[in-house]
């Protein structure tokens, strides 16, 4: 188990050993979490506005994760968020 548990949140990037699950956001992330709050109160074409640019930026932050992830944990991470994503846009 606990192999299991260090293959899956061991940094991959570098070799000493540490334990990655959260990060400090990147850009795209932040355009997200900015969004999401400024989304609370637009209204009308503001709102589908900063609605589309917060959903840009969850979508560039999750490929970013599956491609250049630290380790397998942020890789799933991004494909999930990626996946739910592109499901909702199919269910919508």
């Amino acid at each position: 188990m606990r192999r299991a548990l260090r293959w899956l949140f061991e940094d991959r990037t570098t070799h000493d050993g540490h334990l990655v699950v959260w990060q400090w956001p990147n850009v795209p992330l932040w355009v997200w979490i900015v969004a999401a709050v400024l989304g609370r109160f637009a209204r009308g074409g503001a709102g589908t506005v900063v609605h589309v640019i917060g959903a840009v930026g969850l979508a560039v932050w999750a490929v970013m994760e599956v491609g250049w992830g630290v380790n397998p944990f942020r890789r799933m991470l991004g494909a999930v968020v990626l996946g739910s994503m592109v499901v909702g846009l199919l269910v919508s």
